[in-house]
């Protein structure tokens, strides 16, 4: 049995003309034509009828039919206006209560507030705001869009989600790697890496110059201080502001920049246990919030 019946490259030609549609360039459209990936990331995903799921990036519902078809609940993001009315006639045929399991922003995702989920949640009988974030995101903006929900969306405790291969491999970067960086460690902060596979070219319409791979990063729970994952994210955008000097010195240019050049750093990286000579790309996560916590601790004083 299907896991979407959108998923192959027949069925989403003979969609998209019969709305006389095109895949858009500068929306970075890439449509999944393997049903196989659909499954696998379903499965990725543990998706069930308990969930409500937040998916950016719908295109036509090849994979929000999948989503709906095992159970869940969608709040569905998509910016191009002209795929409103195919979203509209294709999701309905997976679910027997579409009132009560999908719901549509035509919106940019990144102006997405916890605000705009809560009002959608409301509509459904179960109010249940989305704990998945499961989605074909569009590589442009892929990494931002993941960070900022993990940052801004307490609400998602998982994401599992299509990226560029390149951006999985920043997200789970081991230290002293070219991957390792600001990013790496502000996504570290927030979400540990669960598991990930290859998707070939191939499986989308039309086929990208590159690589791409799902993701499935789980929420931390071991940090219950938020002011302290953002001091430890202000000190990884630290120490990378010149990835190419020391530690110290990039840390306290970025400071200097935004007028915090009184911060006693040498305090901080003796308190944080931190070689004043090495560089950032060398220090694991853990040592970012070390390097966080002294931060808090010495510039409150």
């Amino acid at each position: 049995m299907a896991n979407s019946f959108l998923a192959s490259a027949n069925a989403t030609i003979e969609l998209l003309e019969s709305f006389g549609l095109h895949t858009k360039k500068g929306f970075g459209q890439h449509f999944l034509v393997d049903d196989n990936i659909v499954g696998k990331i379903l499965d990725l995903a543990e998706v069930s009828s308990d969930d409500t799921i937040l998916e950016v990036g719908p295109g036509i519902g090849t994979l929000t039919v999948g989503l709906l078809a095992r159970g869940a609940r969608v709040i569905a993001i998509e910016k191009d206006t002209d795929l409103l009315q195919i979203l509209d006639a294709t999701c309905p045929r997976a679910t027997s209560d579409i009132a009560e399991s999908f719901a549509l922003l035509n919106m940019d995702a990144l102006d997405l507030e916890p605000t705009h989920l809560q009002t959608v949640a409301d509509g459904f009988s179960s109010a249940t705001l989305p704990s998945k974030f499961v989605a074909n995101l569009p590589y442009a903006v892929a990494a931002t869009i993941v960070l900022e929900f993990f940052q801004r969306l307490d609400c998602i405790d998982m994401a599992c989600v299509m990226v560029q291969s390149e951006v999985a491999q920043r997200m789970c970067a081991s230290p002293g790697s070219k991957d390792y960086g600001a990013y790496t460690i502000k996504i570290g902060l927030l979400a540990n890496p669960v598991s990930d596979f290859l998707v070939k070219p191939g499986c989308f319409l039309p086929p990208p110059r590159v690589e791409s791979r799902v993701i499935r990063l789980d929420r931390r729970t071991d940090i219950a201080s938020r002011e302290l994952v953002d001091a430890a994210c202000m000190m990884a955008d630290a120490a990378f502001f010149q990835r190419r000097k020391t530690i110290r010195n990039s840390i306290g240019s970025f400071l200097g920049s935004r007028g915090l050049g009184s911060a006693p750093l040498d305090d901080i990286l003796y308190a944080a246990d931190i070689d004043p000579k090495s560089r950032g790309e060398v220090h694991p996560i853990e040592s970012y919030l070390e390097l966080g916590r002294a931060y808090l601790e010495l510039t409150a004083e």
